[in-house]
């Protein structure tokens, strides 16, 4: 998460969505950035406005424009599966190794899913039930969008670093998996749909 006071901006890292590339090109110019323990850098839009929100903009005197990224719910599935294949994984009920990704879907679509297919919901971190969301959310396929958006805001040219990079895996899928991804997930395709539908 970056905090940028004079411009009354906040980024939210939402995970797999790129944003730690981005956390990388523009912490020098944050006048907060929280990057650590991942509890803390991947608040969710509902956490940020319960705890930290309401503490900056009370210190600011002023509302500050709340940022995500989105990314396409199944690529997204695709980058936490290909993350969990790595050598230096160091959890290995995280790990993905030796697991088809149409296993680690039906997994994640388990009502108690495994430790290695526990990765959330996107849906759930953009999302503020009957509270204020995120003022705007970005398509992680879109991503010079959002690099438009800050470069204007900060006032500067970015250039993101390759980070975090995950090793290539295949991830097929069979239909009825697919089928049962959409109907688990619903929330996250519905609301990147929308993204998507709002250009």
């Amino acid at each position: 998460m970056l905090v940028f006071w004079h411009q009354r901006l906040t980024l939210l890292a939402t995970p797999k969505t790129g944003t730690t590339a981005i956390e990388s090109a523009l912490e020098s110019l944050a006048h907060v950035s929280i990057q650590r323990p991942p509890q803390l850098k991947h608040a969710s839009v509902r956490k940020y406005h319960r705890f930290i929100g309401p503490w900056l903009e009370s210190a600011a005197g002023h509302p500050f424009t709340v940022i995500a990224m989105m990314r396409e719910p199944r690529d997204w599935l695709g980058s936490w599966y290909r993350y969990r294949q790595r050598e230096d994984m160091g959890s290995e009920e995280k790990s993905t190794v030796g697991i088809s990704f149409d296993q680690f879907v039906r997994d994640y679509c388990a009502e108690k899913p495994p430790a290695h297919a526990a990765v959330g919901a996107q849906s759930q971190f953009l999302a503020a039930k009957n509270e204020r969301g995120a003022d705007r959310i970005f398509r992680y396929e879109k991503i010079d969008e959002v690099i438009e958006f800050l470069e204007d805001r900060l006032d500067c040219a970015i250039t993101l670093p390759r980070l975090n990079v995950s090793p290539l895996a295949p991830l097929d899928l069979a239909p009825e998996t697919e089928k049962l991804l959409r109907k688990v997930a619903a929330k996250d395709f519905e609301l990147y749909d929308t993204l998507c539908q709002a250009g």
